[in-house]
């Protein structure tokens, strides 16, 4: 049935009807899972940027990132029943501790340590973010049904402010990482091991953080008969569970912007800091860059937050993010060349700003659209977003060293292309079915 124009206005996941505590605040909970995502990602992403410098025998770095994010992919699939059975809360908090053994590993990195931890953070990185999309989904609609507000807005704010404070974890991770390996000791055992020691404690404190959060539970999780299903039950309902949201048209054209996603993230990951940062501004200046990146990110990701309602909003707001996108590809492909001086300082950190800035508005524009069109499966719409992200990940981390600049730009502006005109697809027929049935 075609959506009505009230379906940013009705409830998105149905809560549970167990009491709550008295006074418990919606705005505690999103302040405590914001603050416990940037202690854990700035550990990770601060790390995550040193794989392909600081585990570079046999490729050991790049190689345990594309491990990851291929599992990631997989375990994906089946996170929407994993969190379902644990509930939000739990999967946020088991999901820390693959991010913990991965940033222990490092302090020891070999074949043996970096893979398992690998492959384990690819489980526990898919119920985390499936954990985190229906976690701030719950408290958005319990905070506008509680207080008479539009869904839809209370949705931007919640995660303007969750991407916002996540998005900084570049700046702050990639400030400690210069701080920490100023003098050089980037390759060192002493420098790294101060440094990853220092990651695990920010990893602790998130996890202990995220021990604060107010359980949110979703209705009809559990087996009314009491009873647990037999293996063929729940393979059925794996599977139901996803394939389900391939069924409906929006998603399909919500997916390519999904891919597009994961494929930018992974570009300023792999081949703008080697092919732009590192040529012109040294190995040292990738912390530098990156930090500008996420102190972008962050910006962005607030202001668009702010300014999100609904579809209209998300259109204007995606627009202006993949146009910003589009010109850095451009310049890159048809203009951009190494410079000396102060004009090869400001290139790559401008660069580095506007790839920020189109980040902060694919992950706090797709995570409301999600949430406005897929309120009564909002685990399998989450889970989605991830597979298809760490798809697109993970292809990237493997086919980068064989692959040019030249040749991953020109994927770049055909994926933002197709994304966009999905996405633009999608923004007419919704408006066209609203209007048809208003």
């Amino acid at each position: 049935m075609a959506p009505s124009s009230r379906d940013e206005e009705t409830p998105l996941v149905v809560a549970d009807d167990s009491p709550v505590e008295e006074g418990r605040s919606h705005t505690r909970d999103v302040h405590i899972i914001s603050s416990a995502f940037l202690l854990i990602f700035l550990a990770y992403g601060a790390a995550q940027n040193l794989e392909s410098s600081v585990n570079t025998e046999e490729d050991l770095g790049t190689t345990s990132l594309g491990i990851l994010y291929l599992s990631f992919t997989f375990f994906s699939l089946v996170a929407s029943p994993v969190v379902r059975k644990l509930g939000p809360k739990n999967a946020l908090i088991l999901g820390t501790t693959g991010y913990w053994l991965f940033i222990a590993a490092n302090l020891k990195p070999t074949w043996y340590t970096m893979v398992p931890a690998a492959l384990y953070l690819g489980f526990a990185a898919s119920i985390i973010w499936v954990g985190q999309g229906t976690y701030l989904t719950s408290t958005a609609r319990s905070h506008a049904k509680d207080n008479s507000l539009h869904e839809g807005t209370v949705i931007g704010h919640f995660n303007g402010e969750f991407w916002g404070m996540f998005a900084s974890h570049q700046f702050v991770g990639n400030l400690i990482t210069l701080a920490l390996l100023r003098d050089g000791t980037g390759g060192s055992t002493n420098g790294t091991t101060l440094l990853f020691s220092v990651f695990l404690v920010s990893m602790t404190l998130g996890t202990i953080l995220m021990c604060f959060l107010n359980k949110r539970g979703i209705k009809g999780e559990e087996d009314p008969q009491g009873s647990s299903p037999n293996f063929y039950a729940s393979v059925v309902s794996l599977s139901k569970t996803v394939i389900r949201p391939l069924y409906d048209v929006r998603m399909l054209l919500i997916i390519p912007l999904m891919a597009y996603s994961g494929l930018q993230q992974a570009f300023v990951w792999a081949d703008y800091t080697e092919y732009i940062v590192s040529p012109t501004l040294g190995v040292s200046g990738v912390g530098g860059a990156m930090a500008v990146y996420g102190a972008c990110d962050a910006i962005c990701s607030l202001a668009a937050g702010r300014f999100t309602s609904g579809l209209k909003s998300i259109t204007i707001i995606v627009s202006a993010g993949a146009f910003i996108q589009t010109i850095i590809y451009l310049w890159l492909l048809l203009i951009y060349s190494p410079v000396s001086g102060v004009l090869g300082t400001v290139y790559p950190l401008i660069m580095a700003a506007a790839l920020g800035i189109g980040d902060g508005v694919l992950n706090t524009q797709l995570s409301a659209l999600l949430a406005i069109y897929f309120k009564h499966d909002t685990e399998g719409a989450f889970a989605q977003l991830k597979v298809w992200q760490s798809c697109t990940i993970s292809a990237v981390f493997f086919i980068s060293p064989y692959i040019s600049l030249q040749a991953m730009l020109v994927v770049m502006l055909v994926t933002v292309s197709v994304a966009y005109g999905a996405f633009m697809y999608l923004s007419i027929r919704e408006k066209a079915l609203s209007h048809s049935s208003s």
